[in-house]
């Protein structure tokens, strides 16, 4: 269960967050949220997808991590194995809320960061310090609130550039049936991806509906992106070989 405490440098001077992965902070998922201001990021290493949520009808995109609901072939002990790491693994503990602030005599409601104190990455002795020793933001916590900014756009954003997608027939099903030897396989459903044959297929109107919109480098990032699963596929037959050795040497 979350608790969530509005970020301040008094009550939370002391605040750490570990910088290690594993299972032990939540990152043992098959996919995670993604969001388009960092298709260009994700592309060049995770599968990029849609999903639609059956009762709101909105739709989303992930990142594929891997072929099972709590595979993350990403992972190998305590580490990241990719350059990148999406947003929503970057933010941890963090969230962006807001609060109406009197600003310049006008009360408005301004962004503000919010910290998961029962999240599995906070603590007071060990990780990446959150503020100075003087009260100042360290560099963490700065890269922290990029990453924020960026998932605050991209769900913005990216509610837009779906329903263009969508109204334009872009987004279709996709199932994943892939074989990784004679005896493992995995059926991965509830996937959407860009349809090439239909974005190819598109008018000029259309065409320049999505460049002027910025969406269509999205659509084509999202393609791009596709390639990444070899590497997935390459990543899950050699642990299912490491496995294999282990298993007849045992």
């Amino acid at each position: 269960m979350a608790r969530y405490e509005l970020l301040n440098n008094v009550a939370h001077k002391d605040l750490r967050i570990a910088a290690r992965f594993g299972r032990a902070f939540g990152d043992d998922v098959g996919m995670v949220p993604a969001y388009p201001t960092e298709y260009a990021e994700l592309q060049r290493e995770y599968p990029i997808f849609f999903q639609k949520d059956s009762e709101t009808g909105e739709y989303r995109s992930v990142a594929l991590l891997g072929f099972a609901r709590d595979e993350n072939l990403y992972l190998q002990g305590e580490r990241w194995n990719a350059g990148y790491l999406p947003g929503h693994i970057a933010r941890g503990p963090f969230l962006i809320g807001f609060q109406e602030q009197d600003v310049d005599g006008e009360r408005r409601c301004e962004a503000v960061i919010h910290v998961d104190l029962d999240h599995p990455r906070v603590s007071f002795d060990e990780g990446e310090p959150v503020f100075l020793p003087q009260g100042g933001n360290s560099p963490y916590l700065e890269q922290v609130a990029t990453v924020l900014r960026g998932i605050r756009d991209g769900v913005d954003g990216g509610k837009a550039m779906y329903e263009i997608f969508d109204s334009m027939g872009l987004i279709q099903p996709i199932t994943l049936d892939i074989k990784f030897d004679d005896t493992h396989g995995a059926n991965v459903t509830g996937l959407l991806g860009i349809d090439r044959e239909r974005l190819a297929a598109l008018d000029a109107e259309s065409l320049h509906v999505l460049h002027r919109s910025g969406y269509l480098e999205g659509a084509y990032l999202v393609l791009a992106s596709m390639h990444n699963l070899r590497r997935l596929m390459a990543e899950k037959q050699r642990r299912l070989s490491r496995e294999e050795i282990a298993a007849n040497a045992g």
